[in-house]
């Protein structure tokens, strides 16, 4: 930017004030356009690194892969343990204000889910968090998740739809399931059955990483 500068302030002499002041806002404009974009997680015990390592989870890991890839992004993990999406609504605004994230990756819902609330009332709120994000100018990239088949067919099902419902609705990409290919290998969890040890969080990322990417390309 220094350099830029230094060749502005030498053309200065010979360029009428209205062209100068053309250039000037074109090096801004370049200068704001290559500045990094921020990330911004919000979800739930499965993104917060519930009984791991810092570090060792799979928003830590996408981190390094976008700075091992040279992306420009700053990822900021608001991610809560216990989280539902009625407590992520309320936390959103304030998040968006702080940190003007250009992308929000929503990944709640499970608690809500594994409370047995209403399918409908956890949309609702999913919905409101895009309605925000759109509002502050950041795009959103929903995360899915599906339901043990103890929780009923029909309720499972509903839940599982209700991502894919809500993705095509507010066009926002979607990672279907988290979990793919882990959800069904035991050895992979920690005691609670729950949730996914360190090993696992590579597969997580790998799941995610493809839309996440092209979310963040996208902005």
């Amino acid at each position: 930017m220094l350099n830029v500068l230094n060749v502005l302030y030498g053309l200065s002499k010979k360029l009428s004030g209205q062209a100068l002041t053309a250039l000037l806002l074109a090096s801004a404009t370049a200068s704001a356009y290559s500045a990094p974009k921020t990330v911004l997680v919000l979800g739930d015990s499965l993104s917060a690194e519930y009984g791991l390592a810092r570090g060792a989870g799979w928003v830590a890991l996408a981190e390094q892969k976008l700075k091992s890839d040279k992306i420009e992004a700053n990822v900021v993990n608001a991610s809560v343990s216990g989280e539902t999406t009625s407590g992520g609504r309320t936390r959103l605004p304030a998040l968006l204000a702080k940190y003007k994230p250009a992308l929000v990756v929503i990944e709640l819902g499970a608690n809500d889910g594994l409370r047995g609330l209403p399918v409908a009332a956890a949309e609702t709120n999913l919905r409101a968090m895009a309605d925000a994000a759109a509002k502050a100018d950041a795009k959103v990239m929903l995360i899915g998740m599906r339901m043990p088949p103890n929780y009923g067919r029909d309720y499972a099902d509903k839940f599982f739809a209700m991502y894919g419902t809500l993705s095509k609705e507010i066009k926002a990409p979607l990672v279907p399931f988290m979990l793919d290919g882990i959800a069904d290998k035991p050895q992979l969890f920690q005691p609670d059955r729950l949730h996914p040890l360190a090993e696992a969080h590579p597969t997580i990322l790998a799941n995610i990483w493809p839309v996440l990417q092209k979310s963040i390309k996208a902005k």
